[in-house]
């Protein structure tokens, strides 16, 4: 038996945040990261759209990349304090990851980071707040996923909590948020997207639900991700729609080793996360085309890409992947994007023991030791 959980409510086209007028509550949480959404006015928007819903509001902000346990347990002490019914997390990846994790520790105080990072153990929500999503960047599709990853930065702990609880009740994709992004973050978040697609494209849990989610995503990413990159504003709302759909399908097949190895150098080598799944694509690709050539070879002909055989077919869609590295200004490794050496190898066995560790490799199409891990980062380091 398959299960496939999304949001009650996905609003997406230009204007839809103000669907937020149609929430039913009387106090809504908004929780938030930078400045930049004060800046452009989209703060204010979200404010009176939910003062028009009859809802007082309250302020989360500051959360910051990688989000903490400190962070979350800052905002959890707000919650209390002000007992809101609604949660409404905006902006990229971290504020609202921040914010699905808020919401379990506002509900369940007892719960420990521990207990949650057991997947789908989370208790019920819902007792006391709905959670709305607003998505500010075209990547991490977690306005309709089940799952958020916060980090102990006392330990370098993380927490990947994954839960069908904590996939939001509404899903706001306004594609007029996506129009500010800087370049880099719109290649950066375009190239996350597109691993999300392939990943769950190939996944052992992947099905026909997933899959054409999958693939129309990837065909949309293909079409636009270039011309979001140089700014053309049609081509950012349709990335900001195709990266949702990715969300939708990585959410219910998981993913595999490419964010695995993204989720263990993040930090320690300071690689933005879609710029980390876009060096390791390629060599992920490679490895796990033994086991999975053939739904490669199925997404690089449905893509158009030229090849007669298996192998020329995965040989070409990994042409593609660097193909838009290049054109996004991606580096093709990580000595490319300016990884010490030392400090490479310093950290080598570590990061290839947890990688393997990570929850995404268990649902990778093939199955990887440390020591060919460690090859894999050698290759994503010096080039295959």
């Amino acid at each position: 038996m398959a299960r496939f959980t999304l949001p009650r409510d996905v609003y997406f086209g230009q204007g839809t945040i103000e669907e937020l007028k149609s929430l039913k509550g009387s106090r809504a949480v908004i929780v938030i990261g930078g400045g930049s959404i004060k800046r452009n006015g989209t703060l204010d928007k979200i404010r009176d759209y939910l003062k028009e819903a009859g809802m007082e509001t309250a302020l989360i902000e500051g959360v910051e990349a990688d989000p903490s346990v400190a962070t979350v347990m800052k905002g959890v002490e707000v919650m209390k304090q002000f007992q809101p019914d609604w949660i409404v997390g905006v902006g990229g990846g971290s504020p609202i990851d921040a914010a699905k994790a808020m919401w379990i520790f506002y509900e369940h105080p007892e719960f420990t980071f521990e207990e949650a990072a057991k997947p789908f153990n989370l208790p019920e929500l819902r007792q006391k707040a709905s959670f709305a999503a607003i998505p500010t960047t075209s990547g991490t599709g977690t306005e309709v996923t089940s799952f958020s990853i916060i980090t102990d930065s006392d330990n370098g702990v993380k927490y990947p909590i994954a839960d069908f609880n904590i996939t939001p009740d509404v899903a706001i994709v306004d594609t007029d948020l996506a129009q500010t992004m800087p370049g880099k973050l719109v290649a950066h978040t375009g190239m996350d997207a597109l691993t999300h697609a392939l990943e769950a494209y190939v996944s052992t849990m992947s099905n026909e639900l997933t899959d054409c989610l999958a693939m129309k995503s990837m065909e949309m990413i293909q079409d636009y991700l270039i011309s979001s990159y140089k700014g053309e504003e049609d081509s950012r709302s349709k990335m900001h729609i195709a990266q949702c759909l990715a969300g939708m399908s990585f959410s219910n097949a998981i993913l595999g080793i490419v964010h695995s190895m993204a989720h263990k150098t993040g930090k320690i080598f300071g690689i933005p996360h879609g710029c980390a799944n876009a060096i390791y694509l390629p060599v992920a690709i490679r490895f796990n085309a033994e086991a999975a050539g053939d739904k490669y070879a199925d997404a690089a002909r449905r893509l158009g890409l030229k090849g007669g055989d298996t192998r020329e077919l995965v040989d070409s869609l990994i042409d593609f992947i660097i193909y838009l590295n290049n054109a996004l200004d991606i580096p093709g490794t990580l000595k490319d994007f300016g990884v010490n050496e030392d400090d490479f190898l310093a950290n080598l066995d570590s990061i290839a023991e947890n990688s393997v560790a990570d929850p995404c490799t268990g649902t990778n199409p093939r199955e990887i030791s440390v020591a060919q891990m460690k090859e894999l980062f050698k290759k994503a380091y010096y080039g295959v």
